[in-house]
């Protein structure tokens, strides 16, 4: 039996096989169909004479016949297989073989073994090539047939295995690929599940920290309430200050409620209602920060102005945590922290000259999605990464529109 050349591209993918609707490929399909029938016509009509043993029409036949395996190979690999098992017997009656069979057992061997598993492709390799082996077997001319019948059946043996190892050996390419898309998959859903919930335990701790500065405004506006009505005949004027200070420290309390809205709430119980860290306590952590053996200094550009807490403390935590992060990975550095009062904006840039974090997906930290998260809070915002001239730089960018105006002594 004569061999046909291999197809020289694989079929798709397993998953894609079962993902996509398999009559996408009949027209490629019906193409090579069509493509070999007209190879067959064609050498039987230029060939030699003994490739032509019929006359035309049941030899047109018997290749348009042949050639459905082919054009269903994709949407019924099975009737397929069947239809080309008993094609291949056809020479019992006809005492002629069609060439386009010869393709469509290879194809067929090869789509079997690509997209069935073992035993099913086993199978349908056998259901291919065992009639083969019968038609040839009976169908061998008598003269030196022990020779030539051994030759034909080792022969058609070797074009199979070829076939359905080649096959086989892209049926495991397929798998590989399958199973590192999906690790892949896994991984990417376990990377934007470890983001989610680092962005959500940050958002619980700004809103917990929050909490704390409303529930001391809150206090306050109790004590200085329960004073103006002590006072409230004996010194208007004290009163009246009070009063006062209770309607500035309300609105900043407003402002701090709506920002709470805003982030995630918890249920954890607060114990503590004193005020949060602001402005106030950066020297303070400079000076630990020193201690801690890390040279820093502290710049400050233009008039420094009173703000709302809780913008002080998003100031506070975004120094903690740079020099933070400057302590446990720069290494042997200094670093600088500059705060900028303008007119429009309020600048926190935070930087070193040591060695940086190795920042990568897989290792994203609490740190700067906290940051992130508190300056976006107030309608800035925040940039990282190493700097030109080595270290590593945190900036942020705060409008002074969301910052409160100077309160009066008596809130102090």
């Amino acid at each position: 039996m004569t061999v046909a050349t291999a197809p020289s591209a694989g079929p798709p993918s397993t998953r894609r096989w079962s993902n996509r609707s398999p009559w996408r490929g009949l027209p490629s399909d019906l193409l090579l169909a069509a493509g070999a029938v007209t190879v067959e016509l064609v050498l039987r009509a230029t060939g030699p004479a003994e490739l032509r043993t019929q006359p035309w029409p049941p030899t047109v036949l018997w290749s348009l016949l042949s050639a459905v395996p082919i054009a269903l190979r994709t949407v019924a690999l099975w009737p397929a297989i069947a239809l080309c098992a008993v094609l291949v017997l056809a020479p019992l009656v006809t005492g002629d073989q069609a060439l386009t069979v010869i393709l469509a057992l290879i194809l067929l061997t090869y789509q079997g073994a690509a997209r069935l598993r073992l035993r099913p492709a086993i199978a349908g390799t056998l259901l291919l090539w065992g009639p083969v082996l019968v038609a040839n077997t009976v169908v061998t001319p008598s003269v030196e047939a022990g020779p030539y019948r051994t030759y034909v059946l080792l022969n058609n043996v070797l074009v199979a295995l070829v076939a359905f190892f080649v096959g086989r050996t892209v049926h495991g390419r397929q798998t590989r690929h399958r199973a590192l898309e999906d690790r892949a998959r896994a991984a990417e859903e376990n990377q934007r599940s470890l983001a989610e919930q680092a962005v959500t335990d940050e958002r619980r701790r700004i809103a917990r920290e929050l909490h704390d500065v409303v529930a001391h405004h809150v206090s306050v506006m109790g004590v200085l309430a329960t004073g103006a009505r002590r006072v409230l005949r004996r010194s208007p004027e004290t009163a009246d200050e009070a009063l006062g200070t209770i309607e500035e420290t309300s609105r900043t309390t407003l402002r701090e409620m709506r920002r709470l809205l805003d982030v995630l709430r918890t249920d954890e119980p607060v114990a503590d209602l004193s005020p949060q860290p602001g402005l106030a306590g950066i020297e303070a952590l400079l000076e630990q920060v020193r201690d801690a053996g890390l040279p820093v200094a502290l710049r400050v550009d233009g008039a420094p102005v009173e703000l709302d807490p809780g913008v002080a403390l998003t100031v506070f935590r975004i120094v903690q945590e740079a020099l933070t992060n400057t302590l446990k990975h720069a290494g042997a550095a200094t670093a600088q922290v500059r705060l900028s009062f303008g007119i429009d904006w309020l600048v926190v840039e935070v930087f070193d000259t040591g060695r940086g974090p190795a920042l990568t997906p897989a290792r994203l930290g609490h740190g700067l999605v906290g940051m992130r998260e508190r300056v976006a809070l107030y309608g800035g915002s925040l940039r990282t990464g190493p700097r030109p001239g080595g270290g590593f730089r945190v900036y942020a960018k705060i409008p002074m529109e969301h910052l409160g105006a100077p309160t009066s002594e008596g809130a102090a």
